[in-house]
Parts: structure tokens; sequence; C-alpha cells
């Protein structure tokens, strides 16, 4: 499995922007697809996941409200639409699918595929 990220750049606070992440290789119903992201000086955090089955959607508190997760499964592809955006959303922003599910995906428990990050910065 093979993932293509893209969509990140530079934007102002409270601006917005869309990720997209293509997945390539086998993947099922029972996988999840969401993204983490990376800040300087800063462990790779959980941002935002979804079920390729039925959609259900987890988000780390400080993007809830924000922050938008969706699937094309037809496509293969993952989004994010991120609103309002903060200087604190600046990172690295690595898509990731887990072939276990979404809770395994968002507790970190393993099995995570990620994707080459894109950059996304906030200006204040």
């Amino acid at each position: 499995v093979q993932l293509q990220a893209s969509g990140g750049g530079l934007v102002q606070a409270g601006g917005s922007l869309r990720l997209s992440c293509g997945v390539s290789g086998p993947i099922t119903s029972r996988y999840a697809m969401g993204w983490y992201r990376q800040a300087p000086g800063k462990d790779r955090e959980f941002v935002a996941a979804t079920s390729r089955s039925d959609g259900t959607s987890y988000y780390a508190d400080s993007v809830q409200g924000r922050f938008s997760v969706s699937k094309d499964n037809a496509k293969n592809t993952v989004y994010m639409q991120m609103n309002r955006l903060k200087p604190e959303d600046t990172a690295i922003y690595y898509c990731v699918v887990n072939p276990y599910g979404l809770a395994t995906l968002r507790l970190q428990r393993g099995g995570d595929v990620f994707g080459q990050g894109t950059q996304v910065t906030v200006s204040s």
C-alpha cells in the first residue's frame, strides 16, 4: 500500500486548505484512513480519521469543529478540509491508513502505514 498526499501550502490565520491523499494497493472496507501531523520539536499526533466502511470519524480536540475528514472509496482517496486555520496548526501533515480499523488508528496501536508528509504553514 502506498499513499500520496497533496494540498499543503502557506495560508494566513483564519484561512482554509484542503488536503488529499490517494491510496494505491489493495485495501478493504475494514481499513481506516486519516491524518496525523508533526510540528517542529513535537511528537507526531493524531488529527482525524474515518472508517472506510461507514464513514464514522474521530477528531482531535484541537481541530474538532474546524477540520472535516471525508473519503471517496471509488477513488481510494481521503480528504481533510481545514477551516479557520491557526498558527498552531502549522506542521507536516501525514496521511495514514490502518488495516485494523478506526480505533486502532486513533489510539496508535500499530499497523499504521504512513505516506510522505505535506507541509502546512499558517501565518499570523
